[in-house]
């Protein structure tokens, strides 16, 4: 079955970094779009980045300059470099894949980021 497997989240100080892990498996990764996305607590899910299967990004406004989303179709991972966090990176982040062929969608556990001092 499709597994999306997130990791590398965790507690950092305000201006530190952190690299989330996104791993796939159970599906053609190279046929996916790949995003992330964050819920902070009382709050809808708002998209972070996106990566097509092409290797174009776009950000959303709170996270540019500062994230850098990726992907390494050899591991079957995406990945998101998260720099100069703030404490409004606070959230559960959510790796999304979904297929350009059919459009079907499929998403992670979450993994919890949490920014503070």
């Amino acid at each position: 079955q499709v597994q999306l497997v997130e990791s590398g989240g965790g507690l950092v100080q305000p201006g530190g970094s952190l690299k989330l892990s996104c791993t796939v498996s159970g599906l053609t990764f190279s046929e996916y779009a790949m995003s992330w996305n964050r819920q902070a607590p009382g709050a809808e899910r708002e998209l972070v980045a996106v990566i097509t299967s092409g290797g174009t990004t776009a950000y959303g406004d709170s996270v540019k300059g500062r994230f850098t989303i990726s992907r390494d179709n050899a591991k079957n991972t995406a990945y998101v470099q998260m720099n100069n966090l703030k404490p409004e990176d606070t959230a559960v982040y959510y790796c999304h894949a979904v297929s350009i062929i059919s459009g079907s969608g499929y998403w992670g556990q979450g993994t919890q980021v949490t920014v503070s001092s």
